[in-house]
This record gives structure tokens, C-alpha cells and sequence, in this order.
């Protein structure tokens, strides 16, 4: 006998259509506003940098985007895309015997942050293991400069997406 998890549905948040972040509290079965705005963008971000919280406290993250569409409520698809390969990526090789340097973990860390938060900032917040494998390859190919560039990009691409 298959067991399926089914998500449980978010309800229409009260009031005119704007862009709202609705997230699950499994503990009160409840869902709870978290963001709003009348722009997309501030949404979408605050909805990466919530999930990244809850997930690194181990919580289970459950979140629906609600916002306009012709003028009446609609309810915007937040899953990920699934993963189509077989199997999920390995572990990256491990550095060096000595290990890297506090500097480098440093900087890489900078680098990780900063592409994250370009990713949140597009609206890409919930990553498959092919993400975080791209990710990764980014963070150990290409500088800081080179990173922020990026988010930039995925930021400027984000808010061009939401104007009409």
C-alpha cells in the first residue's frame, strides 16, 4: 500500500489582490500571511530568505504565492522541478589534506551568499540537487565580482519580469 504526502491547500488571503507569501505552521495546521506587497519582487525575495531560515532550522517549509491575475486572486505554483536524472549528484570531492584556509572558506562563503541572494531575488528559492550542484560549480569557478554581476542580472531580470 503506497503512502502519498499530499500538501495542504492554502486558503485566499483576505482582501484586494496583491502579491502575498502564505506559509504552513504545522504545529496550529494554520497558514499565516508572511509577506505582502503590491510589487512581486519584495515578495519573492522575502519568500527565499524565509524558506533558507526555516530550512537551515531543520522545519518543514510549506509556502503558497498568492497575487493578481486579471484583476481577481490567483495561486502561483511553488514547487520545484523535479529532478529528471537518475539518482541525485555525489558529494564534491574534499579539498586538500590541510583543508582550505579560513580566508578561503571565507570567501567562498561570500560567494555563496551573494548568488543565493540573486536566486532568492529571481524567485528561485526552492533549488533541486542539480541547483545546488550549479551552485557549486559556480562558487568554485567564479569570483565575487563575477557572482554579483550575476545576482544583479537575475535581479534586473525579476523585475522586469513582473512590469506588465
Amino acid at each position: 500500500m503506497e503512502t502519498r504526502q499530499t500538501r495542504p491547500q492554502s486558503p485566499q488571503p483576505p482582501g484586494a489582490p496583491r502579491w502575498v507569501a502564505m506559509f504552513h505552521d504545522p504545529s496550529s495546521q494554520s497558514w499565516r500571511p508572511a509577506a505582502q506587497s503590491p510589487d512581486r519582487t519584495p515578495v519573492l525575495y522575502a519568500m527565499g530568505e524565509m524558506t533558507q531560515v526555516k530550512r537551515a532550522r531543520d522545519e518543514e517549509v510549506t509556502v503558497a504565492l498568492w497575487g493578481p491575475k486579471d484583476g481577481a486572486w490567483h495561486r502561483y505554483d511553488t514547487s520545484p522541478t523535479p529532478v529528471t536524472g537518475p539518482g541525485t549528484p555525489e558529494e564534491p570531492a574534499p579539498g586538500p589534506a590541510q583543508g582550505p584556509t579560513r580566508l578561503a572558506e571565507r570567501m567562498e562563503d561570500r560567494r555563496h551568499q551573494v548568488l543565493m541572494a540573486g536566486l532568492s531575488k529571481a524567485g528561485l528559492y526552492d533549488l533541486t540537487p542539480d541547483d545546488v550542484t550549479a551552485v557549486r560549480a559556480l562558487v568554485d569557478g567564479a569570483d565575487e565580482t563575477t557572482l554579483r554581476r550575476l545576482a544583479h542580472w537575475l535581479a534586473v531580470a525579476a523585475g522586469q519580469s513582473t512590469a506588465g
